[in-house]
């Protein structure tokens, strides 16, 4: 069994990637670990309409459950900056229906694809990368001249190609419940100390139902489970509304901050796996698709052209990185600042947001996959001293 490309791992940006090498001609096979394509589920299903774009689809009741336009941000003390971003930013959406629709797109283009496939070994003999993989409970072997990993956060393909593993990768978990959600085009967020190093939410499934979870900073006295349990239990915005029950459990790592390299002889690693993933928000599929794309257009050209060295391939990390790197480093800076912030600091940030003037530039500018259009509009000089006050550590440590 012998391809151009093999790409382990049949999530969105596997399933992108293998897409877009079988565009560019290449014989191709995905490889995914589990039985069924889309489960289990690591991921809150929520999806800016540029991450759906993205995945060059369109939203489709199919897989769309709710659309948003904004957030209620809570800070610890209870206050809520209402962000209306005034027209459909995102979607909440199936994650198994979403992912198998790119995984029909990716076969649809003429790749191949087998399920129950652990990939026990990678090994490079004479130019051609050797998989030995576990298929249905027997021992095969598979040959590529190019192997993408897009086999997530602990992946073993950036493992076995020598580029190590994401160093930083938050403990995130998540219930589906019923629960009655103040506005269903909204989502909820809380910051401070009861998601230390990130933040909490409630995305609405319908108006009975949200998605409730949140995601922590490794090394913290709590896991991120214990968190949940708490905030459900005394936050008053949430416990108000919330039943006690729950309908699905979700459990699962966010990496974030970039593998040092993202390529090697034969190799490319992508999303997840290569630590593609928004610091701000945790999400992925963006950012996951974006690469993807180019790894899978350089991954076919290289096998095409029967130069698979680290030094051909290397032209995958300069584009992905010219798309999408500058943005990540921003995230990174605006992740760590808030994540040291007090409570007490976080109550004077929202405070100090929550007027007319700062929630009308916020409508306007805010964009959940480019943080830094909006930073550059926020660190103009405020009337409140106060507020230039904030964001003169926040210019700190962004600039």
């Amino acid at each position: 069994m012998m391809y151009d490309v093999v790409v382990v791992g049949a999530g969105p940006t596997g399933s992108t990637a293998a897409r877009y090498a079988a565009k560019y001609g290449a014989k191709v096979l995905m490889i995914e670990e589990h039985s069924s394509i889309g489960t289990p589920v690591e991921c809150t299903g929520l999806l800016s309409t540029r991450a759906v774009a993205e995945c060059d689809i369109e939203p489709d009741d199919d897989f769309v459950l709710n659309s948003v336009r904004g957030a209620f941000v809570h800070s610890p003390n209870g206050t809520c900056l209402p962000i209306d971003g005034r027209k459909t930013k995102a979607y909440v959406v199936s994650r198994k229906i979403f992912d198998r629709t790119l995984v029909s797109m990716a076969v649809d283009t003429g790749a191949k694809l087998i399920l129950k496939g652990r990939v026990i070994g990678l090994q490079e003999k004479d130019g051609i990368q050797v998989l030995s993989v576990i298929h249905m409970g027997r021992h095969i072997t598979i040959k590529s001249r190019v192997v993408i990993g897009a086999d997530g956060v602990k992946s073993n393909i950036a493992r076995y190609a020598g580029l190590g593993r994401v160093d930083r990768v938050l403990s995130g978990v998540q219930i589906e419940a019923p629960y009655r959600s103040k506005d269903t085009d909204f989502v909820e967020l809380f910051i401070g100390s009861n998601a230390p190093g990130f933040f909490a939410w409630t995305v609405p499934v319908s108006e009975d139902i949200s998605r409730i979870g949140l995601a922590v900073e490794p090394g913290n006295e709590q896991n991120a489970i214990d968190y949940l349990k708490g905030i459900i239990s005394l936050n008053p915005q949430i416990s108000s509304r919330n039943s006690r029950s729950m309908l699905d459990l979700v459990v699962g790592g966010i990496p974030i901050g970039p593998l040092e390299r993202t390529y090697s002889d034969g190799v490319l690693i992508a999303g997840d796996a290569a630590g593609q993933v928004k610091p701000t928000s945790g999400g992925g599929i963006y950012t996951g698709a974006t690469c993807a794309k180019i790894a899978g257009e350089v991954a076919a050209k290289a096998a095409r052209d029967g130069d698979v060295s680290g030094e051909r391939l290397s032209s995958y990390e300069k584009r992905w990185k010219a798309e999408i790197g500058r943005e990540l480093g921003i995230g990174m800076k605006i992740h760590d600042l808030f994540g040291g912030l007090s409570d007490d600091e976080m109550n004077d940030l929202i405070s100090s947001m929550n007027n007319p003037a700062i929630l009308e530039m916020i409508t306007r500018y805010g964009d959940m996959d480019h943080p830094s259009i909006l930073i550059k509009k926020l660190l103009n000089p405020m009337n409140s001293r106060h507020f230039i006050g904030v964001f003169r550590a926040f210019a700190k440590a962004v600039l």
